[in-house]
This record gives structure tokens, C-alpha cells and sequence, in this order.
């Protein structure tokens, strides 16, 4: 979680107001730095395209495979990684497994969402 522009706005808050509202109101502006709400279009387009590529990358598969190829790589990741099938393992097992699937399934759900 990025808290840098959550700290430096409400500690610029609090300087130009002297008051602890001034701290809460530059706390916000920084969280929406933070979050990414003040980036411009073109910004986010560029950032969703690296993270198109990601999410080809964390599947295995070259930028631009089919629907069938994306389903196909995504069923079989997940069969591997899926925190069921070690279910019975040491907890650091289980925890990669998670965190696995969870990225597998970020890629998944980010290619579904692309424009085609």
C-alpha cells in the first residue's frame, strides 16, 4: 500500500491550515494520489497496457493469444496452483498457493476486461 502521498498531504495540510482538518483534507487529496484518481487518461491507458502484458506474462501466454488459448492456460494454472490441492501442507506452502492463485486469477479477470 503506498502511503507516501498520504503522509506528505496531510503534513502539507496541517502546515498551510495550522489546523487538524488541514491534515485530514491533505491526508485525502494524498490518497487520491495514491490511488490514482488525479492520473490523466493517457496515464492510465499506458499503465493498462503494462498490466495486459502482466497478466499475459503470469498465464505463460505471448501478447495477443486467443480467448481459447487465455481459458485454456487459466484452467490449467489454476488446477496446479489452487489452494485446495494443499490443503494438508505446511502453512508457507499454503500461503504461495494463495498468492498464486490470486495472481492468476487478477490475469484472468484483467484479459476478461480488455478491450478486444
Amino acid at each position: 500500500m503506498r502511503i507516501y502521498g498520504k503522509l506528505f498531504g496531510a503534513i502539507l495540510g496541517w502546515m498551510l491550515m495550522r489546523h487538524p482538518i488541514g491534515a485530514v483534507i491533505g491526508g485525502l487529496l494524498g490518497h487520491a494520489l495514491d490511488a490514482g484518481w488525479l492520473q490523466s487518461r493517457s496515464e492510465q491507458g499506458r499503465q493498462g497496457g503494462n498490466a495486459v502484458d502482466n497478466a499475459y506474462e503470469v498465464l505463460g501466454l505471448q501478447p495477443g493469444a486467443s480467448d481459447a488459448e487465455i481459458e485454456r492456460a487459466y484452467r490449467k494454472l489454476i488446477s496446479e496452483y489452487h489452494p485446495d490441492k494443499v490443503a494438508g501442507a505446511a502453512s508457507e506452502i499454503k500461503a504461495i498457493a494463495e498468492q498464486r492463485s490470486r495472481a492468476i486469477n487478477q490475469a484472468y479477470e484483467r484479459l476478461q476486461r480488455r478491450p478486444r
